[in-house]
């Protein structure tokens, strides 16, 4: 039973993975929070609690958050062994107490992949993320001011589908979620996203060979789909996506071959 949205409170227990470091060992401690609003935040709640542990003279809980709307991906926690917690299409920051019944006991722990390495406690460390996004996720075209980029007629379709992509924050959930740790929606909405606009087309099969191979090399696996990563996904990325992942990496890989290297810039269909 959930507790209803109004402003009463409730009292719940949280179940926290601790970790001093990387190469530390770690174990989960609980942490009585009591008299919560319920209109309060799953990250405010984690400010309480730390505002308790800080007066006893503890150790505050480590984990990493910024915007709080939902928008930047920090806040990347596994509650309750779902990343980002119960609901679906919402981060972490966007949890609320009121998910949660009277009494509640909430374990609390950071995302579970090779690629994403313990920094303590709840933060991890997603530079694996970066590593792909470099390797492609980017055009050198230059496009000009606005009306210049406007000029390029874009088909609705398409135009709306590369949004879907771009909606992507980066959070890891989907990594999070896969049990083969696979980063394959994240690599198909960075890469759909530009291949579906004219000014993504020149480096299409660069890109995608890029950053697959990439993130192959960084340890994400493969993708088995079970489509766990849209289910967990904050921003309800489809898994439509990485078919089109798939279209476009063969295609370049089948072209590839057949193209000299200094002329294998691009151009999928």
């Amino acid at each position: 039973m959930v507790a209803e949205a109004s402003n009463k409170t409730i009292s719940v227990t949280l179940r926290v993975w601790r970790q001093a470091g990387p190469n530390q060992p770690g174990s989960f401690v609980d942490y009585t929070a009591k008299g919560l609003n319920t209109n309060m935040s799953f990250l405010e709640l984690l400010d309480v609690v730390n505002d308790d542990i800080t007066r006893q003279g503890g150790e505050p809980i480590a984990f990493a958050h910024d915007c709080r709307e939902g928008i930047c991906g920090t806040c990347s926690l596994v509650i309750d062994g779902k990343p980002h917690g119960p609901h679906r299409g919402v981060a972490s920051c966007q949890t609320y107490v009121r998910s949660f019944a009277d009494g509640a006991v909430i374990t609390v722990e950071p995302f579970r992949a090779r690629p994403f390495p313990v920094v303590k406690d709840l933060i991890t460390d997603r530079a694996a993320f970066d590593k792909i996004q470099q390797a492609g996720g980017y055009i050198s075209v230059r496009t000009g001011a606005a009306p210049d980029a406007n000029a390029n007629a874009v088909p609705k379709e398409d135009a709306e589908l590369a949004m879907d992509a771009a909606a992507c924050i980066g959070c890891g959930a989907c990594v999070a979620a896969c049990k083969n740790a696979s980063a394959m929606l994240f690599v198909a909405a960075k890469v759909s996203h530009l291949g579906l606009m004219p000014q993504g087309q020149p480096e299409r099969d660069k890109r995608v060979l890029a950053m697959v191979n990439t993130a192959d090399d960084l340890g994400f696996g493969s993708c088995t789909n079970q489509y766990e990563c849209s289910a967990a996904c904050p921003k309800l990325i489809s898994h439509d996506f990485i078919a089109r992942l798939n279209r476009d990496y063969i295609g370049a890989t089948f072209r590839s071959a057949f193209t000299p290297a200094s002329a294998n810039t691009g151009g999928g269909a």
